[in-house]
């Protein structure tokens, strides 16, 4: 629910209001605002403002608009009445809601500039929450979000559905001023949103809601224990920095690229096998995929030289966890160098893709280079990758297609916010 600010104003005093409305008017049009009808159409004719409106007074209005004082919609309330009239029995009762639970409340026009003053300095947030990822249930893991953020943003939230996915709402949010938009979902709903937000300067607060994670763990953001909490109190520290994205084709990128098995493995964990087993999903598909997965003839222009290899698997990453294992073949992946880190992974049997992917694993644990004589590496700032057959392409988790592609590192595009233990030693203190 997004903050809001309720407007009430006795017939004598609603062209004070528009007056004050009027001068106010950038900081009002940040929140929902809620009114009596006869106020908040006076406010939408004049001045184009979106108002809720209620009941009139005489009607219930100040009762509905109690309610949602009570609910805890309201970030603030201002009341404007005829000086010399008696305070009635409704509006005692806002005053009393706003005394009991804490609420800003003017009833005169100077206060009622001071509480607009004081909001006006809160950063304008926009959350955009995907209900459909986690195991349990979003209203909880929502709630949860708004209680820890609500006091210290005007925080928007905005529900990805099936027609409104997380890259336009993002793109909405930076159109409407956001100076700050949280992700929470898996890598899908995090890469959407980032790709909306590289080369903006608007800082990107994520709240880990997915099977893998992946780019959580790759920044040190996620955590095993209370990860939505851990998550929140980490946007409230505001600690950021500069890391790279990438393009692959047309496609921003904030993680990785995989060509051939690791695409196949990421089609064949459904949504319901990932409910159903978590993280295992992506091991028992990529078990099952070594049984049919055949090599393929690949091209690789890179930083302008030319490479010919037979392939099982080909990895471009800007950002990958330790159990993204297929990407570590220099041991840790640089999110922050202006390039992108290129694995090639080749195997005839199963047993010999077997022992690659365990020397992989072997060497990501202990961050160090594989020596493994079925897997390349290298670092580069631009790639081009064709095979034949054409090969299937996973971008971020999400099959975008299949060969040729291209692929580009965008450095220092994207600000993300993460632990203070994250951010570079000659960043800490002026970040």
């Amino acid at each position: 629910m997004s903050a809001t600010i309720a407007l009430i104003a006795h017939d004598s005093q609603k062209e004070a209001l528009l007056s004050f409305a009027r001068q106010h008017q950038p900081t009002l049009a940040r929140y929902r605002l809620i009114a009596t009808e006869g106020t908040s159409k006076l406010l939408q004719d004049n001045l184009n403002l979106n108002v809720q409106a209620y009941a009139p007074a005489e009607r219930g209005g100040d009762i509905q608009i109690g309610a949602a004082l009570l609910a805890g919609m309201a970030k603030a309330v201002i009341v404007l009445q005829e000086p010399a009239r008696q305070i009635g029995p409704s509006l005692a009762m806002l005053l009393h809601l706003c005394d009991l639970h804490g609420i800003p409340c003017a009833t005169n026009l100077s206060t009622a500039g001071f509480i607009l003053a004081g909001l006006a300095q809160l950063q304008q947030a926009h959350l955009i929450f995907n209900p459909v990822s986690g195991q349990g249930d979003y209203k909880i893991d929502l709630a949860v979000v708004q209680e820890q953020l609500g006091p210290h943003f005007n925080l928007k939230v905005h529900l990805t559905t099936p027609e409104q996915d997380a890259q336009s709402l993002a793109q909405a949010a930076i159109a409407a001023g956001a100076d700050l938009v949280i992700a929470s979902g898996g890598d899908g709903t995090v890469s959407a949103v980032a790709s909306a937000l590289i080369g903006t300067e608007i800082p990107l607060g994520v709240i880990p809601r997915g099977t893998a994670n992946a780019f959580c763990v790759a920044l040190g953001i996620s955590s095993v224990v209370a990860p939505i909490r851990t998550a929140c109190h980490l946007i409230l520290e505001g600690h950021t920095r500069k890391v790279d994205a990438a393009k692959c084709n047309d496609h921003p990128m904030v993680l990785l690229a995989g060509i051939g098995f690791e695409a196949e493995t990421v089609e064949k964990a459904s949504r319901e096998f990932k409910d159903q087993w978590g993280m295992l999903a992506y091991v028992m598909a990529g078990w099952s995929q070594l049984d049919e997965h055949e090599l393929f003839s690949a091209e690789l222009l890179i930083d302008g030289d030319r490479y010919q290899v037979d392939a099982g698997a080909i990895t471009v990453a800007n950002a990958a966890p330790p159990t993204s294992v297929l990407a570590q073949g220099m041991g840790a992946v640089l999110f922050d160098d202006g390039l992108l880190d290129v694995t090639i992974v080749t195997a005839e049997t199963k047993l010999q893709a077997v022992t690659t992917v365990l020397s992989a694993l072997g060497a990501s644990l202990l961050r160090s280079e594989t020596n493994h004589p079925n897997i390349s590496q290298l670092r580069a700032s631009r790639i081009s990758i064709t095979a034949n057959p054409p090969q299937k392409v996973v971008v971020d988790g999400e099959i975008v297609g299949t060969t040729p592609v291209e692929l580009t590192c965008l450095p220092d595009a994207l600000t993300v916010i993460v632990p203070q233990s994250q951010v570079p030693a000659q960043l800490k203190g002026g970040d």
